[in-house]
């Protein structure tokens, strides 16, 4: 009785922390929840009555509709070449090399370097270059480095999980090694390369700081959400901020169920 008594003050400790983190974490996406369905003409408290015209106003906008569009198409490319890179380098690296530590330490930089900077740094370079800024050039490219080294995690960590015997028993009975990347290896793994993809898609998805310092007239979501509030704060600025927590929390939980552990399949040669 003594020590549970002692556990007692620990316990509530450890439960008001909890308490304080999930309402800091989950408190501003209730408000701005609230927010996208409340009937009234500016963003704002009390809760006059509940409708879904802003969602339906955002939705008809050329303007929302152009950005998220362009959110789509910049998220698809950007995810698809990051998880192609992120493949081929994650093969490359389970192979005893002497750079690996250094191909390895580049590819995280984008993950240390702030936005900002990263930002800055793609934009001189396509100056110097003398090639146009544009959200499906330079912010493209802002974005493809960006989520390349998130998806490389996601497949290098299955790959370092992965029974190698698998692929020794294929060379055995007469298997290339292509044979054995493209009929044994990748089908296996396939979950993590789409839980890598859809992490890739989400990651760029919401990307704002890269976007607006890589693009020129183009916008994506995030970017047109920004200056519906700083230019004329839009009564449906909440229900596009709920569009893209709902597009992203969407795809990282697919992907989270997708990187979970998978039976292993029995592949035909």
């Amino acid at each position: 009785m003594i020590r549970l008594r002692g556990k007692r003050p620990q316990r509530l400790i450890v439960a008001l922390y909890t308490a304080t983190v999930v309402l800091a974490l989950y408190l501003p996406i209730v408000v701005v929840a609230l927010l996208s369905v409340n009937d009234a003409s500016v963003p704002g408290f009390p809760i006059r009555h509940l409708t879904l015209r802003w969602f339906r106003l955002g939705l008809s906008s050329d303007a929302c509709l152009a950005a998220i569009g362009n959110s789509i198409g910049v998220g698809v490319i950007s995810a698809t070449v990051a998880t192609a890179m992120a493949l081929l380098l994650a093969l490359s690296v389970r192979r005893d090399l002497r750079i690996k530590g250094v191909i390895v330490n580049v590819l995280f930089v984008p993950i240390i370097l702030p936005g900002v900077v990263a930002g800055a740094a793609i934009f001189t370079m396509f100056r110097l270059l003398h090639l146009p800024i544009s959200l499906w050039t330079s912010a493209l490219c802002g974005h493809i480095t960006y989520v390349l080294p998130f998806a490389f995690l996601s497949i290098n960590s299955r790959l370092q999980d992965f029974d190698r015997s698998i692929e020794e028993a294929a060379r055995d009975l007469g298997a290339t090694a292509q044979q054995v990347a493209l009929k044994i290896t990748i089908p296996l793994i396939s979950p993590a390369i789409i839980a890598a993809w859809l992490f890739a898609f989400s990651l760029s998805f919401d990307e704002f700081v890269r976007t607006l310092l890589l693009t020129s007239y183009d916008r994506t979501l995030p970017i047109q959400f920004w200056y519906m509030i700083v230019e004329t704060l839009a009564p449906e600025a909440p229900a596009m901020a709920v569009i893209i927590i709902v597009i992203s929390v969407a795809t990282s939980v697919v992907a989270f169920y997708l990187r979970g552990p998978t039976k292993k399949r029995i592949l035909s040669a």
